[in-house]
């Protein structure tokens, strides 16, 4: 044989050998995940070492959606939601012009196919800004499935079969959570989730939203978007039904849940309380949902698109993560508190943040802050630890509800109903007036610590925009302000914000808290 030949014959060998069994890279840090949470995690940490690891796998939906790099906030999540809540805003704002002097001439129509392929549009820039992100950055970017084969190795499996091992000597875990789907016949073959609504190819038509409530109080995300879904799809015109199990919005405070609810009812949109389907079947090209009435008996209602929103399971199965010894709860959370450290699992190098994490909080800056944070005390001496307690969040439902702290049930329980004390108001925003939008459901409530010099406990507010009246104010609450630095506050005037430093009216004192001057 030739040296030549022989130098090729080699060559082909020697390379086949390397795909089969690539050489282990090692890392100072792996991020299992590429979600926000992890992506800050990892960018942080690129500060201090360059030698960090994101690993990003998206499984399809049951109907067979996935996305690119950004996690669920991204992909499914807030930015879609929020943009097509934007969507159905602008129409509420159309059906108002004519009292504010616009002479709009003929029928105005939406278009779903549009609205979707820019919104898609949107997030493909997004995907593309984060790979492009962590390039600069320096941070290694595998989109490949992995899976624990020791405490500080990972094998990935890419696409294609090919696979592939590296190691870390830390690891964080990041890898969210999922939409689950109830064990009930029919469900997968006729009910599409959040994982699938803000690209779904055809308009919803008539649409019927399972789930507003939830067994997890700290669960926000799975609590709210059935309600978000509900809303957006009525502003944007489409016969809506929303079907709740129990308590709306869980954990929140039930008043405000309360209002949120009458709010979408008083749109248009049919609620189905304490109603659970039994099955669902496919008739034609429409779904069928089997429940059950209050005498007992069962009812059958066909749909054009049936919207599961009954809770999210964290995507922990198939890691590998019992086989390690990293310990999960019942429901796949991974249990963390060790060793002084709220991130940190039962391996001393294993770490997990974000929807995943037992006693953590479902929202995407959660992740993100906590993420920043361990990075810091990882590779900078940094000691600060996330403080998972006053929150902020907001509801995107057409009336807003956002709230930073306790519900009112929450204080009583933790204080005593003689220690706290509610001040609140119903207000009318002043663009609501000229178009005599409703505004019944405009209120504010603010709860305080009397004992600790009228500390704010919580504030709740529903109205217009009410996340951007919020964020203000949770910097405040979390720096501890008191009832008498919100009364000293100049109001922006005119404002529904301003409302909030003009509160005056407690619910001890049994008085009307409608707001009936400028």
């Amino acid at each position: 044989m030739s040296r030549s030949l022989n130098t090729l014959l080699r060559r082909r060998l020697t390379r086949k050998y390397l795909t089969a069994h690539r050489f282990k890279s090692h890392f100072d840090l792996i991020v299992l995940g590429g979600g926000s949470g992890g992506l800050a995690c990892s960018k942080a940490a690129a500060k201090f070492t360059d030698r960090v690891c994101v690993i990003d796998f998206v499984r399809p939906s049951p109907v067979g959606n996935t996305w690119g790099l950004g996690g669920t906030c991204v992909n499914v999540g807030c930015i879609p939601k929020k943009l097509m809540h934007q969507a159905a805003l602008i129409g509420d704002a159309i059906d108002d012009s004519s009292s504010y002097g616009w002479e709009l001439h003929g029928k105005i129509n939406h278009n779903w196919d549009s609205l979707v392929s820019n919104v898609q549009q949107h997030i493909k820039q997004l995907n593309w800004n984060h790979r492009v992100d962590l390039r600069s950055k320096k941070v290694q970017y595998k989109n490949a499935k992995g899976m624990f084969v020791s405490s500080d190795t990972l094998r990935l499996t890419k696409q294609n079969g090919e696979k592939e091992e590296i190691s870390g000597e830390k690891i964080v875990i990041a890898v969210g959570g999922r939409p689950t789907y109830p064990n009930i016949e029919g469900a997968i073959e006729c009910c599409i989730t959040s994982d699938d609504i803000f690209s779904l190819s055809k308009p919803p038509g008539k649409t019927l939203v399972i789930g507003a409530s939830s067994d997890c109080k700290l669960t926000i995300f799975p609590l709210d978007v059935g309600l978000e879904i509900a809303g957006f799809l009525n502003g944007l015109g489409y016969e809506t039904s929303l079907m709740v199990r129990s308590i709306p919005l869980r954990g929140f405070d039930i008043q405000c849940a309360s209002l949120v609810m009458q709010n979408l009812s008083n749109r248009g949109i049919t609620i189905l309380e304490k109603k659970i389907p039994k099955r669902f079947y496919l008739n034609n090209s429409s779904k069928v949902v089997v429940y059950e009435s209050q005498d007992g008996k069962e009812v059958e209602e066909s749909f054009d698109t049936i919207v599961l929103a009954t809770g999210r399971t964290a995507d922990t199965s198939g890691l590998g993560l019992e086989k390690i010894g990293v310990e999960l709860d019942e429901n796949k959370k991974v249990i963390g508190n060790f060793g002084g450290e709220f991130e940190r699992t039962s391996i001393d190098n294993i770490y997990a943040i974000g929807d995943i994490l037992k006693g953590g909080v479902e929202l995407t800056p959660v992740a993100i802050k906590a993420g920043k944070l361990l990075a810091k005390r990882l590779f900078d001496e940094g000691t600060e630890h996330m403080d998972y307690k006053g929150i902020p969040t907001t509801v995107f439902t057409p009336l807003e509800y956002s709230c930073c702290g306790l519900a009112e049930e929450s204080a009583i329980s933790q204080y005593g109903n003689d220690s706290i004390e509610v001040y609140h108001a119903f207000y009318r925003p002043l663009e609501f007036i000229l178009s005599n939008k409703r505004h019944q459901e405009c209120y504010i409530k603010m709860i305080v610590n009397k004992a600790d010099n009228d500390r704010i406990l919580g504030l709740h507010f529903l109205g217009p925009h009410s996340g951007e009246v919020m964020q203000g104010f949770a910097a405040a609450i979390k720096s501890g302000v008191t009832l008498q630095g919100i009364e000293g506050t100049v109001g922006i005037h005119p404002t529904c914000a301003e409302e909030i430093v003009k509160l005056n009216i407690t619910k001890r004192s049994g008085l009307d808290p409608t707001v009936t001057e400028c």
